[in-house]
């Protein structure tokens, strides 16, 4: 509550002390948002070593956060060296206990062959999960899939359905692609007001290629 100042002003060295008495104690839950003030430098000065050793500790309990944290932090080097092979390893462990987040990297790291061989298939299943969930990334590349007819036959119209639903979250790629779509008459005869009002959603979140 003080960390997200909920029924009082927002402390981050309250919320650094009683989450540090809770994850003395074990609590994973306490862990793992350490972990994340320690990686955010939130009331504390950033480091992703202690970051990573308390998204750790959770990890090992089991808690899905902290197992998506430590997928990124080795995805991308920080706070330990960058190994694909442990990121596809605590995305998997999250992306099990249905976490949305972690399915859509997954299914990025399966559609990039990042620490695994490339698999459309596998990437596919792992967007789906996660949009289905509403993610909107993972919208946006379910989209991109099925456009490109990558791990399922192509399809505009699915592309464009799965395009719409990140798109109306604000996910900048998906308005960009959307708009696309309309510009090229993909699904409807050309629109090229609807293009331009996708393209410039998505320029107004510096988007390069909408621009």
């Amino acid at each position: 509550m003080y960390l997200n100042g909920e029924g009082t002003a927002q402390d981050y060295a309250q919320a650094l002390k009683w989450l540090r008495l809770a994850a003395a104690q074990g609590l994973a839950r306490a862990q793992c948002n350490l972990g994340v003030m320690h990686h955010n430098g939130n009331g504390t000065p950033q480091d992703y070593v202690q970051a990573f050793q308390w998204y750790r500790l959770a990890a090992d309990q089991g808690e899905a956060d902290a197992q998506y944290c430590l997928g990124v932090m080795h995805h991308n080097g920080m706070g330990v060296p960058k190994q694909y092979a442990q990121a596809i390893k605590w995305f998997r462990l999250a992306a099990n206990q249905g976490h949305a987040r972690a399915q859509g990297n997954l299914g990025v790291m399966h559609a990039n062959g990042e620490g695994t061989h490339r698999n459309y298939k596998q990437a596919l299943k792992w967007f789906r999960l996660a949009a289905d969930q509403g993610y909107s990334r993972a919208q946006g590349n379910l989209g991109m899939m099925y456009e490109d007819g990558k791990g399922t036959a192509q399809d505009d119209e699915e592309a464009v359905k799965w395009y719409r639903l990140a798109a109306d979250q604000g996910d900048k790629r998906a308005q960009c692609n959307l708009a696309s779509m309309f510009a090229l008459g993909k699904v409807w005869p050309r629109n090229h007001e609807e293009a331009v009002e996708f393209y410039r959603l998505s320029a107004e979140k510096a988007h390069v290629s909408a621009k």
